[in-house]
């Protein structure tokens, strides 16, 4: 009993590290979007970029970070899904995919912060506010065909890391998604939803 409960503890660590982990490599990424110079203007444009192979070694170490604390995750997830066994083989390969499905969630966050940091800077004629370009990226890259919902100020994070490890163990691809996400982009109404972000704010300082 002790050591299931001890078991259940060391799982229940390494998965709140791994969220932690992404939540700061997201953050990241995006904060890398807004402070350059560049922005997406179509989803078109952002499907161009996303066929290109640029990688961004400022985040290799935190894709690395994410990766590492993904493998106990990995296995138990695999156990999970009734493989019979676990062999190191498995999970070394369902690591190396897992890898593959974040460098490749980072980038599809990131083609889709820059159309919607475009979008809002056009709307506003401001600079976009990170939080709230983050936001609407990770809503729209998770629930393309929902309108975003700024009442709910949670960033997804946990359900956005299940969706990459599941990615990796699954092998499932995520294009489709990702070109509905920009797709949804294009169409938001960037003025309200600003305004609206501005009031959430006004009601979250006001004492």
């Amino acid at each position: 009993m002790r050591a299931s409960k001890r078991a259940g503890a060391d799982a229940r660590r390494a998965s709140s590290a791994l969220v932690h982990a992404v939540s700061d490599l997201v953050d990241k990424a995006v904060d890398q979007v807004l402070l350059g110079d560049e922005r997406v203007a179509s989803a078109s444009e952002a499907r161009q970029l996303l066929k290109g192979d640029a990688q961004s070694e400022a985040l290799a170490g935190d894709i690395q970070r994410v990766v590492v604390l993904a493998v106990p995750v990995v296995r138990r997830l695999a156990r999970g899904a009734r493989v019979m066994k676990v062999p190191w083989v498995f999970v070394a390969s369902t690591t190396i995919s897992v890898g593959i499905a974040v460098r490749s969630g980072v980038k599809e966050i990131q083609a889709l912060s820059s159309l919607v940091a475009y979008r809002l800077e056009q709307a506003t004629g401001a600079p976009a506010d990170p939080a709230l370009v983050e936001k609407l990226a990770i809503d729209l890259y998770l629930h393309p065909r929902r309108t975003p919902n700024l009442d709910n100020d949670r960033v997804r994070i946990v359900r956005l890391t299940r969706k990459w490890l599941l990615g990796g163990l699954f092998g499932r691809k995520t294009q489709r998604r990702a070109s509905r996400a920009l797709e949804a982009a294009e169409r938001i109404d960037a003025a309200a939803l600003a305004a609206d972000w501005e009031r959430h704010r006004d009601r979250a300082a006001s004492p």
